[in-house]
């Protein structure tokens, strides 16, 4: 996997140092984190709080006499969208800003990126005038203007339309990348419809089977025919930004799309098997206020309590309950800058505003292990723990509330006689008492928040 990097830090780095804005230390910390996690060293500077977003953009304006634009309430000119393709943007961190006769401005993040300039070039035929841009803004505005998402296509649901089938595209004779996206589209709409969260793509001796998980039954909807099968799997990879040429190994990749006016997020697995690759999607709903999600005011207060203190929030319940829409739901509500609010993850559903996300990469050997060596040193308070697969992960992730952390994670159960069931378990007993607080998902209109006077009533818990 190519290593993620930004040119113009990459240059400028030591300028920083010269400058007085950072140590040669920091540099050098910087640089290892950056290499460990595949990702570029400024979001290291940001994120470890070593200089802020601000101070480092006014400082490549000066140094590279690029003007710094602030995108936060920035209205680009749509007409200049069809000129760079959503895949493009969100790969370089680009966006088109206006154009006056054969000069194209956009706006980057990384504006000594040569390689991203020239193919804008190659491709628009014009002349490119970059300003420079907070990262994170860029990627917020490719995401508002986009309508496409990630060129699967706006999905639009009319109001009472409850009898859609997919297979009904299967008519269309053509066979070409519209039609393998317009099937794409059709699948995703019918699951929106069906409130449908999970989907399987299965081999079968005559094509591939799309299988809907409801309501913990597995569901076939159809079959997509041999002639297709090649065509419509490696779209679907190409658009989850997977590799559509490796089919031997396990991969995982995110797909963004838009229904109506909500841009949805699902994660993608791709895993072989003899019969060839099974596709798992996974559809996540963008994450909602607190107030909006069905709790009462002294169920938020109960949260935001135990939050406060060092200890371990449980979000519990059944698969495709909604624990993590609740558990991002938590973390966009504490998210106001006073702490720092770390996670780590296998895929990222939502950018977190106010949150360090992290998102693990086996590819380049990123995994839970080295994640949990090296996050200390980024002094989080509050740390988001996707899940925990082993019996040393368990122990490290309680041992943190001892260093005045406080965690969250989420935890398989169906009901609360199963959950005490399991954490009756040995591997348990130094996680078990340091539960402050558990919020059980039965589904998303029936969440209960026990706080730790609670969990006193519930002796197979603490």
């Amino acid at each position: 996997m190519e290593l993620v990097t930004n040119k113009t830090l990459e240059k400028l780095k030591y300028d920083l140092v010269r400058d007085g804005y950072i140590s040669y230390d920091d540099i050098e910390k910087a640089e290892e984190l950056a290499s460990s996690q595949n990702v570029n060293i400024g979001q290291i500077l940001i994120k470890s709080g070593l200089i802020t977003e601000e101070k480092l953009l006014k400082f490549l304006e000066s140094k590279l006499h690029i003007p710094y634009v602030d995108l936060k309430d920035y209205t680009l000119d749509t007409k200049c969208l069809s000129y760079i393709s959503f895949n493009d943007a969100r790969k370089y961190k680009i966006i088109p800003l206006f154009k006056i006769e054969n000069v194209l401005t956009v706006a980057m993040a990384d504006p000594l990126d040569l390689f991203a300039i020239d193919k804008i070039v190659e491709q628009t035929g014009c002349d490119i005038e970059p300003v420079v841009s907070a990262e994170s803004l860029v990627l917020k505005k490719i995401e508002e203007y986009y309508e496409s998402g990630s060129s699967v296509g706006q999905i639009k649901i009319e109001d009472n339309e409850t009898k859609f089938d997919w297979q009904e595209e299967l008519h269309n004779d053509v066979l070409s990348d519209e039609h393998i996206q317009i099937l794409i589209r059709s699948i995703l709409k019918q699951a929106i419809l069906n409130n449908v969260h999970e989907m399987f793509f299965e081999h079968v001796p005559n094509g591939l089977n799309v299988n809907f998980r409801k309501d913990a039954q597995i569901v076939n909807t159809g079959q997509i025919p041999s002639v297709l099968v090649v065509p419509f799997i490696s779209k679907l990879k190409t658009l989850s930004a997977l590799d559509a040429n490796v089919c031997e190994l396990p991969q995982l990749g995110k797909l963004v799309f838009k229904v109506d006016d909500i841009v949805l997020t699902a994660s993608i697995s791709a895993f072989p098997t003899i019969n060839g690759e099974r596709i798992s999607l996974k559809i996540y709903k963008p994450p909602k206020k607190l107030k909006e999600l069905n709790l009462s005011d002294s169920q938020i207060n109960s949260i935001k309590n135990e939050l406060e203190s060092p200890g371990i929030t449980l979000v519990c319940g059944s698969s495709l309950s909604g624990k993590t829409h609740i558990i991002y739901s938590i973390l966009s509500e504490i998210a106001d800058g006073s702490k720092n609010i770390m996670t780590i993850e296998a895929i990222s559903k939502y950018n977190l505003e106010g949150v360090n996300q992290c998102e693990l990469n086996e590819n380049i050997g990123f995994n839970t292990d080295k994640a949990m060596r090296f996050i200390e040193f980024q002094s989080p308070d509050i740390i988001y723990f996707e899940s925990i697969t082993s019996k040393e992960g368990l122990d490290y992730f309680s041992s943190l509330v001892f260093k005045n952390k406080v965690l969250i994670t989420e935890f398989p159960a169906d009901n609360m006689a199963d959950l005490i069931k399991k954490l009756s378990y040995i591997d348990f007993e130094m996680f078990k008492p340091l539960i402050s607080c558990i919020v059980f998902v039965h589904n998303p209109q029936n969440i209960e928040v026990f706080d730790k006077s609670d969990l006193k009533r519930f002796t197979g818990i603490t």
